[in-house]
């Protein structure tokens, strides 16, 4: 088994993903490594028509501080400390891949959640994460 030192998990924060977060959190302890974990809020671009904008900032505040506690509640789960739980705001795979560099990980944990149909044609999340990461990727089927 290959074994990795700097292990970044990202999460949705979703129960879904704890299943996720398991094999991550295995993982890490057969390679004594560290885990890291991410979630990315990506921006809400709502507005009233297309003219007249409407204010976000007290939603995206709103959303960032319900997303750090989620993120706190989540890790304590897995033993993560705050110091390398990073909370960013973003396109998701973007925000992946740069806390991946900045953090010298040297392997991104995902949750898969399968493809059928037209979903294979027009591509996810996770392709992104996988094609551009600097990294090897695992892609940890979700229940």
């Amino acid at each position: 088994m290959d074994c990795y030192s700097r292990i970044l998990l990202a999460v949705d924060l979703t129960d879904s993903c704890k299943g996720v977060a398991q094999q991550a959190a295995r993982f890490a302890k057969q390679c004594e490594g560290q885990l890291h974990i991410v979630h990315v809020v990506e921006p809400q671009s709502l507005a009233y028509g297309d003219e007249i904008p409407i204010d976000l900032t007290s939603l995206h505040d709103a959303i960032n501080d319900q997303a750090a506690s989620y993120l706190r509640e989540f890790s304590k789960d897995f033993d993560i400390p705050e110091e390398r739980q990073y909370l960013v705001f973003g396109t998701i795979h973007h925000e992946i891949h740069r806390i991946a560099k900045e953090k010298n990980m040297d392997l991104i944990v995902v949750g898969s959640h399968g493809r059928h149909g037209l979903a294979i044609l027009f591509g996810s999340t996770l392709d992104d994460v996988i094609h551009a990461a600097h990294c090897d990727v695992l892609a940890v089927r979700v229940a």
